[in-house]
C-alpha cells in the first residue's frame, strides 16, 4: 500500500506538512504555515521509513499547533531529524 506524502490542516487552517526526497535523496519534512513560517528538516537515514513518517505527518497536521505536534510524534516513532532550514 502506497503512503501519502503531503497533508493540508483539516481545521481550516494554512498549515502544511509534506515529505519530499532531496537532491541527494535523503528524506526531507517540510512546515509551511502558509504565511511566513517555512522549516525544513531532514530526516537521518536509518530512521527513513516512509510509512512511519506519513503517520506522523497525518496525526501532527490535525492538531491546533503543528510542530509541537510534530515533534512529538516523530519522538514517539523514534525518528531523528535534523533541521535544514527556517
Amino acid at each position: 500500500m502506497g503512503h501519502q506524502s503531503a497533508f493540508h490542516a483539516p481545521h481550516g487552517g494554512a498549515d502544511f506538512l509534506a515529505m519530499r526526497k532531496n537532491r541527494l535523496g535523503a528524506t526531507e519534512i517540510v512546515y509551511d504555515d502558509g504565511v511566513s513560517r517555512r522549516i525544513v528538516w531532514r530526516v537521518e537515514a536509518p530512521a527513513a521509513n516512509e510509512d512511519r513518517i506519513s503517520d506522523a505527518l497525518r496525526v501532527a497536521v490535525g492538531a491546533l499547533r503543528v510542530v509541537p505536534a510534530l515533534y512529538n510524534e516523530l519522538k514517539k516513532r523514534a525518528i531523528a531529524i535534523e533541521r535544514v532550514a527556517g
